[in-house]
């Protein structure tokens, strides 16, 4: 369907028999791309969009992010990370990579792990640690500069994988009986590494409604107009509506490489908590380069409470509009959490666009 059809096919939507229904993207780009297209408005009132987990910088815990910071601080590291991690917050309000690079820590902001590899090769005296963070899409990436260090001799980088994979989080997300999201927006950016079969449990197993979608507002629209046409007839099964890009199996070379570095492990996530095999580790063969093993970083799950409410945003049970920091104490500028300063977190997307 072409984008010239989306008035019509908003009409459809409008008219379609499914009562109340939430659907949950789980990707944020999409939430920045329905934030800035003012789609939720335009949307029937009985058709309610949630933003899930799908910001890697959001859904990455406060104590990890201290255990960053702390890297920050030594001597002869060098923080190598995507500039969506400077302004995030740790457990501690106002300090983040941002203001330690102002103090001296040397943090650089690079463009590809690969970038992080060369700045270890131009720096030989320094230990180069890269932030990996991401989902499927950029497990690759960040898998393939292991084996550039390996392969080039470096022995001064290594990778702090915050890395983690949506199927477990999106388990988690239907286990809870509170939220009882209608259906799933699936992400177009991880189903081109996973493909169609990657989020097919979501309709065989669950019988939940479902369609990976790209992210230009029509697109986005067919998508959910594809999940609403299942929920009206009772008839469930994944639709790709994002065929360019997905295919049914992903991409086999980007699975080969994730799979030869990188390994599932039980990790933490920011309002869902531990999950096992969730995140992606370092194979043992390769731990000269888990930055982990060589700092010896140990993270436990915190017990602190946090006034943060970013944990219930990115699970779909609260609205940005709705915390009652939002606009007031949690601005972009100076952040309580990192949904209010991640280029894809919920928070900063309703702040920019103006979402109510």
């Amino acid at each position: 369907m072409s984008c010239q059809d989306s008035k019509d096919l908003l009409s459809r939507i409008g008219n379609r028999n499914v009562g109340i229904v939430k659907i949950m993207e789980v990707c944020g780009t999409h939430t920045m791309a329905i934030a800035k297209s003012g789609l939720r408005s335009a949307l029937p009132e009985n058709i309610k969009l949630l933003s899930g987990p799908g910001c890697p910088v959001c859904v990455t815990p406060a104590e990890v992010i201290d255990e960053i910071l702390s890297l920050a601080k030594r001597d002869n590291v060098i923080i190598a990370t995507y500039g969506d991690m400077i302004k995030v917050p740790g457990s501690r309000r106002g300090e983040n990579l941002g203001l330690l690079r102002a103090y001296g820590a040397r943090v650089e902001i690079v463009y590809s792990p690969i970038d992080a590899v060369r700045k270890a090769a131009e720096n030989p005296k320094d230990e180069v640690v890269f932030i990996g963070a991401g989902f499927e899409t950029t497990a690759p990436g960040t898998a393939a500069s292991i084996g550039e260090a390996k392969d080039s001799g470096i022995k001064n980088f290594s990778v702090f994988s915050l890395l983690k994979t949506v199927e477990p989080a999106l388990r988690a997300l239907i286990a809870d009986t509170e939220l009882q999201v209608s259906g799933f927006l699936c992400p177009g950016h991880v189903a081109t590494i996973i493909g169609e079969k990657g989020f097919s449990f979501l309709s065989d197993e669950f019988n939940i409604p479902c369609a990976i979608g790209g992210f230009e507002p029509c697109e986005i629209i067919t998508a959910l107009d594809s999940i609403l046409a299942q929920i009206e007839s009772g008839k469930v099964k994944l639709t790709n509506n994002y065929p360019t890009a997905v295919r049914k199996g992903g991409n086999p070379v980007a699975a080969r490489i994730i799979e030869t570095y990188l390994t599932p492990r039980r990790d933490i996530w920011r309002g869902l908590g531990v999950i096992e095999k969730s995140g992606l580790g370092i194979r043992e063969e390769f731990e000269e380069f888990d930055a982990e093993k060589k700092f010896d970083i140990r993270i436990e799950p915190s017990k602190e409470k946090s006034p943060c409410r970013c944990g219930d945003v990115i699970c779909g049970k609260l609205s940005p509009v709705d915390c009652p920091m939002f606009g007031k104490a949690c601005l972009p500028e100076n952040p309580v959490g990192p949904c209010m300063v991640s280029s894809e977190g919920a928070c900063a997307a309703a702040y920019k666009y103006g979402e109510e």
